[in-house]
């Protein structure tokens, strides 16, 4: 008994030390929440419905943001070749394809 109790004492120390890993896409969607509140940034469902109907015969990935840049990047796979989207968040224009 005193041997479990010593084992969980243990587990628990461990667990209160260990660090705290932030989802860093939880800081993009608030930041991407934020702008788009400001009137600052298109909503995502805008981009995706300007970009996604030209990417045909593509299976969409999904999308990242940078707050920075004000930059959406859409990801498509087309067989075994990634392809990045990046689209101008204010105005919906993409900025490049590769």
């Amino acid at each position: 008994m005193l041997h479990r109790l010593v084992l969980v004492s243990m587990f628990a120390s461990i667990a209160m030390l260990s660090p705290v890993t932030a989802d860093p896409r939880r800081g993009e969607q608030n930041e991407a929440r934020e702008d788009m509140k400001a009137g600052k940034i298109k909503r995502l469902p805008e981009i995706e419905a300007i970009i996604v109907p030209r990417m045909r015969g593509m299976q969409y990935l999904g999308p990242e943001y940078d707050p920075v840049a004000q930059v959406y990047r859409l990801k498509f796979i087309n067989r075994d070749r990634v392809i990045f989207v990046d689209v101008d968040a204010r105005t919906g224009n993409v900025i490049r394809q590769r």
